[in-house]
């Protein structure tokens, strides 16, 4: 039994969280390397098979829903947010490996490049309507408001007799 919390890990306690659509892929973090050992096909190889390690924090706040996701290097134009199926919060796009020149060495290759996408469902009580995101310094924020609990109407009932 682990004294480190999962939350702290980034591991879920429990996988079949239901706001959480991601699954673990145990090699995601490893390049493959093809047979060849120079470094312009290790470049190449990350772009084409990587995917950007994307990590999003996500919070409820009593008004809304807000995720924050680090996307160093990206223009918003390079990212994609979008709703699908009613309540599935989708955010994807692509950082492009840079080409390497005929005069360059590269001696190592470590910043994330490729695809990346991370999909939430979101609670039953958010306003699909009135999500709004926006990008600043690499941050993307996705604010998903929440909508007004109804409260109990309680209606008193004479009693007869």
């Amino acid at each position: 039994m682990s004294l480190i919390p999962s939350w702290f890990t980034g591991r879920r306690s429990n996988i079949f969280d239901p706001f959480s659509l991601d699954f673990w892929d145990p090699f995601k973090d490893f390049a493959f390397p093809s047979n060849s050992s120079s470094t312009t096909s290790l470049v190449a190889n990350m772009g084409e098979n990587s995917a950007m390690n994307t990590r999003i924090d996500w919070k409820e706040t009593p008004e809304a829903h807000v995720f924050k996701a680090d996307l160093p290097g990206l223009k918003k134009e390079e990212v994609k947010v979008e709703i699908e199926d009613d309540r599935v919060l989708q955010i994807s796009g692509e950082r492009k490996v840079e080409e390497e020149e005929k005069n360059e060495t590269w001696h190592r290759v470590e910043r994330s490049s490729g695809k990346f996408m991370r999909r939430f469902r979101l609670p039953e009580n958010t306003r699909m309507d009135l999500v709004k995101a926006s990008m600043e310094e690499g941050v993307l924020t996705v604010t998903v408001p929440k909508a007004e609990e109804k409260k109990a109407e309680i209606k008193s009932i004479e009693i007869s007799g």
